[in-house]
């Protein structure tokens, strides 16, 4: 507990993106795109999780996992902007080769 509060009281400023997903592969494979490029900074921590939409019923495991949660720390404000506008950016990139590769996010676009 001590550790946490010192990690806190280091990184003051934090934002949570939580990002829906169709199925929890999308999110998983999100996940291992985004995690491979590590923070540059030592003064911005970042975490993800795949988590389940809080609609959902806990017990189907891992399929119910659609939700990307990306949670950042920093050290100043403007520390924090930085490194979520990269990674807003790094977002954008992997978003759209899901939408342009693949197969189960076209099909679903063309039951739309």
């Amino acid at each position: 507990m001590a550790a946490t509060q010192t990690t806190n009281s280091e990184f003051p400023y934090s934002l949570t993106i939580s990002l829906p997903l169709p199925s929890n592969r999308l999110a998983s494979s999100a996940l291992r795109a985004l995690e491979v490029d590590a923070e540059l900074s030592p003064l911005v921590r970042r975490d993800f999780t795949l988590k389940s939409p809080s609609s959902q019923n806990q017990a189907d495991g891992d399929k119910a996992k659609t939700v990307l949660e990306t949670t950042y720390r920093a050290t100043t404000n403007r520390m924090l902007r930085v490194a979520v506008n990269g990674f807003m950016e790094s977002l954008g990139v992997v978003l759209g080769v899901m939408e342009e590769l693949d197969v189960d996010v076209l099909e679903e676009e063309s039951k739309e």
